[in-house]
């Protein structure tokens, strides 16, 4: 009697199923919802929002110090004249004005 050395159809079927589970495993590490692609994604929207929340914040300061240059308390002449003008649409008596 000779024995054949072919594999037998459970072991085929048991590492078939081993290597598919290990190929989805692998593309949902990488591309998953919590894989490698969408943690950078994240990564640099977290970068764009930072850089965005710089930006708000440098224009809220710029924003302070005008409104504080126009209170009660401290009245800069220079920008009230500026307001006026650009939102007014006011000129001096001794200017003309070309559009």
């Amino acid at each position: 009697m000779s024995r054949s050395h072919r594999p037998g159809l459970g072991s085929i079927i048991f590492f078939s199923v081993a290597f598919m589970l290990g190929v989805y495993f692998t593309f949902a590490a990488v591309q998953g919802d919590y894989g490698l692609f969408r943690r950078v994604e994240i990564a640099a929207e977290r970068d764009a929002l930072s850089h965005d929340l710089e930006k708000l914040n440098a224009q809220i300061a710029e924003l302070e110090n005008l409104t504080r240059r126009l209170s009660d308390t401290y009245l800069d002449l220079d920008l009230l004249d500026q307001q006026a003008r650009s939102v007014l649409g006011m000129i001096r008596a001794d200017e003309i004005v070309i559009r």
